[in-house]
């Protein structure tokens, strides 16, 4: 038998393309967003009137890639955009009350989409591996 692939950094991408396919797969079918769009929705959600400036450092991605994904959210009224208190050029963010719905319907799937992942790696595996991942999206070398 031969022994497992050892490239970590391909490994990880594999596995990261399948994971997000998959789950944009049951999310699209079942809520009608995507896990970006998921993404964004649960930072709000925690965040409420968080900036778009703030959101990109929260999902890690260029403001750009964030403004383009706060449109698709806010014309399909998941999201609503109003000016900032205090900075004329922020713009701050909150859901609307179908974006709560689209979240709250998503948490079933999450559930069971992180149930499916605990019956494949096992108890021990699954928090073992939350664990690492977590270690590596936090180092810095």
């Amino acid at each position: 038998m031969p022994e497992p692939d050892q490239r970590l950094f391909f490994l990880l991408q594999r596995a990261a393309h399948q994971l997000r396919t998959t789950a944009d797969r049951r999310l699209l079918a079942t809520v009608g967003i995507t896990t970006a769009q998921l993404g964004a929705l649960l930072a709000i959600d925690e965040e409420p009137g968080i900036t778009q400036q703030r959101l990109a450092q929260v999902l890690q991605q260029r403001e750009s890639g964030v403004t383009a994904l706060v449109r698709r959210l806010t014309d399909a009224g998941l999201v609503t955009r109003r000016r900032h208190p205090s900075e004329h050029r922020a713009v701050v963010l909150e859901l609307t009350r179908p974006g709560a719905a689209a979240l709250e319907s998503a948490r079933p799937e999450i559930d069971g989409f992180n149930a499916g992942l605990r019956a494949l790696l096992g108890a021990d595996g699954f928090a073992d591996t939350a664990a690492a991942l977590h270690r590596l999206a936090h180092w810095e070398p």
